[in-house]
């Protein structure tokens, strides 16, 4: 994408170039930060209760590897072109104009869909506080907060994000600290006379519901790693990429692995694999919270309820600030009106953002139209459409590396290089690929599944019909 660079130099009365000032804290805590959110929170005790507990912890280490292959290609990308475009620009150069446009499109879909899940799981939260206060009140608070901390400077929106990422991690590792406590009986918990140890991760059979689940449920596992990727995106604004982002892409993945799992065994081992799951109170059961009431933490409910609500929001609050920069340079890159790159006098994209807020819409409708069926298509569109991002980014290396060796370079000569080429790209697309098609088999994700197909072929259609000869 050529042109975000030249831009810097046109007219001041015409400023193109996003003002963009993150350091390396900011890089590894956005990654977090997008990563952090309904997929642990909320779905890790559905995990638990399809696969049971050492099926769980399967799912969550191979989501995990699938997470860091896709990274590693990324990571090589985003070292040897740091763009404003990301994947979308790696796509368009490396596998096709249409699939460039179409990942642009499909990654927008993806965090604006994910407004939507945020947004309604926190809104189902503060029900619970303030049940006769409806869902769409507290919807409204929540995304007119988080568009004016991304319509700010991105200075401020990067340190408003590093702080509510920091909430949730130091939650996640308290979490893990005291629920260690007790499963080794030093402090006590709810129902054991004695330290409960690691009995229930097997103690009604290894895989008491199949192997089967461990693949069904990685569209949700994958899903809990989205947000990583959000590296990539900010690539191009990050000093000396060629250190920072590998830096930062083995910092965050090795982080969320740690705490994914060790969330998982915590969980696993405390409480009985039946009721580990969403239960009848809905998406706001989560495990976090019967764990903490269980080991007798006060205010249990309300403090794991706060938490979550700005886990939620800072996953909102990475999403929109990714969505909008997608779409920002796809009118950088004159695929859509001038209209969407224009900035504030902050330097951020407000079109962009204004237009992308209306993916909190569906959050809006779920008080009415069944918020559970809402939460569950959302999730599915939301993992569906990460999923195929990740498998264009595996794609683009593969082909961008045979391009490299028939230069006559090697993988010496990049500044980093994925390791393990071409298995490394390709276990990842197929892997991806895989998990992919786990969703046909949730009858409950088809309208999300169905709908994603419409959008990529209506990308396709769009980009043939508007932009085809364009360069």
């Amino acid at each position: 994408m050529q042109s975000s660079n030249s831009n810097t130099h046109q007219d001041p009365n015409a400023p193109k170039t996003l003002k963009r000032a993150m350091s390396t804290r900011h890089l590894v805590m956005l990654s977090l930060g997008g990563a952090i959110g309904t997929g642990l929170f909320l779905g890790s005790g559905e995990v638990i209760a399809q696969t049971g507990p050492v099926g769980a912890i399967i799912a969550y280490i191979l989501g995990g590897l699938i997470a860091y292959m896709v990274m590693l290609c990324l990571g090589e990308l985003a070292v040897h072109m740091p763009v404003a475009g990301s994947f979308g620009a790696y796509a368009q150069k490396y596998i096709g104009s249409g699939t460039g446009y179409m990942i642009s499109w499909v990654y927008w879909l993806t965090w604006t869909a994910t407004l939507g899940t945020e947004f309604t799981a926190a809104a189902l939260l503060m029900q619970e506080w303030f049940p006769h206060i409806s869902m769409w009140i507290w919807t409204i608070i929540f995304a007119l907060t988080i568009f004016a901390l991304n319509l700010s400077s991105t200075r401020i929106f990067a340190e408003s994000e590093f702080w509510l990422a920091l909430v949730k991690v130091v939650t996640v590792i308290v979490f893990i600290l005291l629920g260690l406590l007790a499963i080794f009986g030093l402090i006590p918990f709810e129902g054991s006379e004695s330290a409960p140890l690691f009995h229930n991760l097997t103690s009604h059979g290894w895989f008491p519901q199949g192997l089967i689940p461990i693949f069904t449920t990685m569209l949700i596992v994958n899903f809990a790693f989205s947000g990583t990727e959000l590296i990539g995106v900010a690539a191009g604004e990050t000093k000396d990429p060629a250190v920072n982002v590998p830096k930062a892409i083995n910092a965050a993945i090795w982080r969320l692995l740690i705490f994914f799992v060790g969330t998982i065994i915590v969980i696993s081992a405390l409480l009985p694999f039946e009721i580990a799951g969403l239960g009848g109170e809905g998406v706001s059961s989560s495990p976090f919270v019967t764990v903490f009431n269980y080991i007798g933490i006060p205010y249990a409910d309300d403090i794991i309820r706060f938490v979550i609500i700005t886990a939620l929001l800072s996953a909102a609050n990475s999403g929109l600030y990714a969505a909008s920069r997608m779409m920002w340079s796809l009118s950088d890159q004159r695929q859509l009106p001038s209209l969407f790159s224009r900035l504030s006098k902050s330097g951020t994209p407000i079109i962009a953002l204004i237009v992308t807020m209306f993916g909190a819409i569906p959050g809006l409708l779920s008080e009415h139209f069944a918020p559970e069926t809402i939460f569950k298509n959302l999730l599915g569109v939301a993992a569906f459409t990460m999923v195929i991002v990740w498998m264009s980014i595996c794609l683009s290396q593969f082909n961008f590396r045979r391009q490299w060796y028939k230069a006559g370079y090697t993988a010496k000569d990049l500044k980093f290089a994925a390791p393990l080429y071409p298995i490394v790209p390709i276990l990842g697309f197929v892997f991806c690929f895989i998990t992919g098609l786990s969703m046909a088999a949730d009858p409950e994700m088809h309208a999300g599944l169905i709908a994603c197909l419409i959008f990529i072929a209506a990308c396709y259609l769009s980009h043939y019909v508007f932009y085809r000869d364009r360069k």
